[in-house]
């Protein structure tokens, strides 16, 4: 064989005899090589190899096996591909591999069918709501990759940019009416969301909302109570799982509110995130007659955190950014990709962290977010989007050049495959757009400031 012989037959794209594939739920994707290397190089991380290139040699003869076996303009599934995997690393003598990918195989498909048979309890956004995000964008032409350049290159996205923020700040006026019907029962109103779906803005702008319509209310920015870094264990790699409800101060938390109920003034902290601690207080806070507590933290809707106020009065509120645009193969761009663009503008900016450190780290905020937050959701009184539709051209000229190094990086970095195979996502989407012709055309109140900068708002 075998390995040295796989050395002999480099394989370019158009020696490629399919060119699409047919996903488990029937829809017909584009074939893409990548996936197949990153599949057998995963299973060969997980019994501790970490020589990638093998893993594409090895790939190019899945891909020669395709070509055998399949006549042109065949359409293969991917069980189909899996099979041919498995029979590439049996032929070759990586038994240990091929054992943990047909594991990796037997794992999914559980997951899969658990995942069929709970569909109506794990489903907790719900789907009007992601419908009504759907209508909206196909009324207005950017449900798409195609329709968003094609505004990018018509002149039509001033317009877009004007409708989308005149639709968002419509449904914060919305939630503010609904609250203003419950001033009186509700004491402590929460704005909830996994990172980097707008909640600090949307916080924010409620609160305008709320002062417009007579309704007074204490701001309280949960983001100054995380625990120093100091006091976070680091993993093997230096990085800090900060991600969990417990890497805020949960006792001063409740500590506070129950102060601040009982009309007693308290001195917020204030957390300084290029530093990774307090330093010092930020300012006083008491709650006068009729006044509500208005909190925003990626851990509101976990009960410990507000355990000290009854349930009956709060009001939780949920925000995601729920992104209803398809990419060039049909597919909808993920929400959680869309979450990562904007914190890794951020994070560059206003948290002095790099942008490749930050996806690094995404693997701790995905786990968290499915372990302490989309859990809860069902929980939230309101659910919200915190999507903007034109943002992505947006992030295409702000961070797009940033991803090949990325790339490079985590590329080599066998235990980051997560990291990797997310950039290399992101980028194929952020290469398939039109820049944005003129980012100062974004109003200064709009909710991508929060990510990209010139806000009206101090954060």
């Amino acid at each position: 064989m075998v390995e040295n012989q796989l050395t002999l037959f480099p394989l370019h794209k158009s020696s490629y005899k399919i060119t699409q594939v047919i996903k488990r739920n029937g829809q017909i994707v584009a074939f893409d090589k990548e996936k197949i290397t990153n599949a057998i190089f995963k299973a060969a991380v997980q019994v501790e190899g970490n020589d990638r290139e093998l893993a594409v040699l090895l790939a190019n003869q899945v891909i020669r096996k395709i070509n055998k076996t399949y006549i042109d303009n065949t359409i293969p599934t991917v069980e189909e591909i899996q099979d041919l995997i498995e029979k590439v690393l049996i032929e070759n003598g990586h038994a240990r591999t091929a054992k943990a990918f047909i594991l990796y195989r037997a794992e999914r498909a559980r997951i899969r069918e658990k995942k069929e048979l709970t569909v109506a309890a794990e489903d907790t956004i719900p789907y009007k709501l992601v419908w009504k995000v759907y209508s909206w964008n196909v009324d207005h032409a950017c449900d798409s990759v195609e329709k968003l350049n094609a505004s990018m290159e018509n002149g039509l996205w001033k317009k877009l940019v004007s409708d989308s923020e005149k639709h968002y700040h419509e449904q914060i006026h919305r939630v503010a009416e609904t609250l203003k019907k419950k001033i009186g029962q509700i004491k402590l109103m929460i704005v909830a969301g996994p990172s980097s779906s707008g909640k600090t803005t949307t916080t924010l702008k409620i609160s305008e909302s709320l002062k417009s319509k007579g309704i007074s209310f204490v701001l309280m920015n949960l983001d100054n109570y995380f625990k120093s870094l100091e006091a976070h264990p680091k993993d093997k790699y230096g990085d800090y799982d900060f991600e969990r409800p417990d890497a805020l101060d949960i006792a001063l938390i409740n500590e506070d509110l129950n102060q601040l109920l009982k009309g007693k003034k308290i001195k917020m902290p204030l957390y300084d995130f290029k530093k990774g601690r307090r330093v010092g207080f930020s300012q006083e806070l008491y709650l006068k007659k009729g006044e509500i507590i208005l909190i925003d933290s990626l851990h509101g809707l976990h009960e410990e955190l507000t355990q000290v106020v009854p349930k009956e009065q709060k009001f939780k509120f949920y925000i995601e950014a729920i992104c209803q645009i398809k990419d060039k193969d049909g597919n909808f761009v993920r929400w959680t990709d869309l979450r990562l663009l904007r914190r890794m503008i951020r994070d560059s900016w206003q948290r002095g962290c790099d942008a490749t450190k930050t996806v690094g780290h995404w693997h701790y905020v995905r786990r968290s977010e499915k372990r302490y937050i989309v859990p809860f959701i069902s929980n939230a009184d309101i659910v919200f989007n915190g999507s903007i539709p034109y943002e992505l051209p947006v992030y295409k000229i702000m961070i797009e050049k940033k991803f090949p190094e990325i790339i490079e990086k985590y590329k080599k970095e066998p235990h980051k495959m997560d990291a990797f195979i997310r950039s290399q996502r992101v980028y194929k989407l952020l290469k398939s757009l039109k820049s944005f012709p003129n980012i100062d055309f974004i109003p200064k109140n709009s909710i991508l400031r929060e990510f990209i900068g010139g806000s009206i708002y101090n954060y």
